[in-house]
């Protein structure tokens, strides 16, 4: 499994900010993202879902302020998951997944 770390050079990008943009173009894609915030002596479970421009973590608080950064903690990501809107993780629903983080700043690979 790809791990995705985030690097000085990605946070100049804001990659979720980016995912976010491109989804809200898309309306009918939801993208769960899923890694971990790595803390001084453990890693916490992180997932993210991204819909209609917005983020909203299920694990985590998250900024929304748009001049910030969306998770201020250092955080790894590991697989994405789009699936079409409304979201149900059902077969009928997903549409395909990806463990490589810039995958899906392709906005092609979101139809």
């Amino acid at each position: 499994m790809e791990e995705t770390l985030t690097s000085p050079k990605m946070a100049e990008i804001d990659f979720i900010n980016n995912l976010e943009k491109i989804s809200s173009q898309i309306p009918n894609r939801v993208l769960k993202v899923e890694g971990f915030i790595l803390k001084e002596d453990h890693k916490e479970q992180l997932e993210i879902i991204i819909f209609k421009g917005f983020s909203s973590s299920t694990t985590h608080p998250i900024e929304i302020n748009l001049e910030k950064k969306v998770i201020a903690f250092n955080y790894i990501l590991t697989n994405f998951k789009l699936y079409k809107a409304p979201f149900t993780e059902t077969e009928d629903n997903f549409i395909r997944a990806n463990q490589n983080s810039v995958f899906f700043l392709n906005q092609k690979n979101w139809i």
